[in-house]
């Protein structure tokens, strides 16, 4: 149904990864979608590592049903998929054959390439447009974490094709004005299927919403993530699954309860921006 690509064009931290996350649970717990989140990083398992723990990260691929390695010549995750892709063999399901099951039909995760040669990622990432059209054709959502060592011809191809595109910014003065001259300079950005969302945020500091939205001169809501510990925690000890099912009712008193009010903000307008858009096409 849509492509959701998480992007930053900022160096430092902006809680991508962790905002993407927590969206995409989110909505796989209060909504009737089946998602797919995939991740485009090189030497990084931050995604990974906030469903399964340390111990687990060695086998949690699954493989292809009713067949076995030396039949297909699979590899794990994203490289045996690539290499199915590559031989023409694909079906509209390919996808899931290589994810691993956070929630049975409603969140999967397609693990990042484990080469650790930059070479061979190269290679890998080419295929992630296509990786994406396909997960499209099976997937309600498609959520794409974007990496900022992903060479750049492939990430435009990437925002391209996405039918939403989530703007990742922090609360830094710096940040803000970078992207107002991104977006000055390019019409890419001026488009109506851009989110921004602030990861990591922190509503005593200067650079709140408001005054985002007024460095940024736009009347569209800012989206943000707020940090929050517990969630912060249980991204590191793979429990991020266990944390939204806990907090599916917390009282407005709760310490959590802005953390979770926010994340389902995101979720409406996300849901309100794909609507809007397949009603234009």
């Amino acid at each position: 149904m849509a492509i959701i690509a998480f992007w930053s064009d900022e160096e430092k931290e902006t809680g991508q990864t962790m905002s993407m996350v927590a969206l995409s649970t989110y909505m796989a717990i209060e909504h009737n979608y089946r998602i797919l989140n995939v991740s485009g990083n090189f030497k990084e398992e931050t995604l990974e590592r906030s469903y399964w723990n340390a111990e687990k990260m060695q086998n949690i691929i699954s493989p292809l049903p009713n067949h076995n390695e030396q039949q297909i010549g699979i590899e794990s995750g994203i490289e045996g998929l690539v290499k199915i892709i590559n031989s023409n063999k694909t079906t509209n399901n390919i996808v899931s054959s290589y994810t691993k099951v956070v929630f049975k039909e409603h969140l999967d995760v397609l693990c990042a390439s484990k080469t650790q040669d930059y070479d061979e990622y190269q290679k890998i990432t080419s295929l992630y447009p296509s990786i994406l059209q396909i997960a499209d054709k099976n997937y309600d959502l498609t959520f794409i974490d974007i990496s900022k060592k992903m060479p750049e011809e492939y990430t435009k191809q990437i925002l391209e094709i996405a039918d939403v595109i989530v703007v990742n910014l922090t609360q830094r003065l710096e940040t803000i004005e970078h992207f107002v001259q991104l977006r000055e300079e390019s019409d890419f950005f001026k488009k109506n299927n851009i989110l921004i969302n602030i990861g990591r945020y922190d509503r005593f500091s200067k650079y709140n919403i408001k005054n985002i939205s007024r460095y940024l001169k736009s009347k569209k809501d800012i989206n943000v993530i707020p940090y929050n510990t517990l969630f912060f925690e249980a991204c590191s000890e793979g429990k991020v699954a266990e944390f939204f099912l806990r907090l599916r009712k917390v009282d407005a008193d709760d310490r959590n309860a802005t953390f979770i009010q926010e994340t389902a903000r995101l979720s409406k307008d996300l849901i309100y921006k794909i609507q809007e858009l397949q009603l234009k096409r």
